[in-house]
């Protein structure tokens, strides 16, 4: 699994610099988010745009970086009745780290971030703030570079036969 990172996640992983492998449509992309001072996760797979926004992380659990991905993955996967392996064996692959490359994964990504930063400040905080219902609404948002499709559906169709 390759996690492609903005230069802010990569300093707090304090990230060896290795060769990053040719980008792929299944890598997924990692920012780190400050919102309400406290720091945020957003994960978003590069082919389908799902997903996963994580409140209130710290940095001990990003240095854990696979162990945590995977979970938060599988948890999300779960949460939207999706197969285990819906992006491969995320929890056993071993983790490659390195930086971004595809801007319009980029692009949609400071677009969740700006609405996950309103959703924050309608809910009157980060502690109030129901991260369950922002993935949903995340996963169900229509993105213009995946041809005006949800991020939910691309992953659905990515499982048929």
């Amino acid at each position: 699994m390759v996690l492609r990172c903005t230069k802010k996640l990569l300093d707090l992983l304090r990230a060896p610099q290795v060769s990053a492998p040719e980008p792929s449509q299944d890598d997924w992309y990692g920012n780190v988010l400050l919102l309400d001072r406290r720091k945020c996760l957003l994960l978003t797979h590069a082919a389908t745009l799902f997903s996963v926004f994580e409140p209130d992380v710290r940095v001990s659990q990003l240095r854990s970086t696979r162990e945590f991905v995977s979970m938060l993955l599988a948890r999300e996967l779960q949460a939207e009745s999706l197969p285990a392996h819906a992006f491969g064996e995320t929890g056993t692959d071993p983790l490659v780290l390195a930086k971004t490359s595809d801007r319009s994964v980029i692009g949609c990504m400071n677009d969740m971030a700006f609405l996950a930063e309103i959703s924050v400040d309608q809910s009157g905080g980060l502690a109030s703030l129901d991260p369950r219902e922002l993935n949903h609404r995340l996963r169900r948002t229509i993105n213009s570079t995946r041809d005006h499709r949800r991020p939910i559906d691309l992953v659905r169709e990515r499982l048929l036969p």
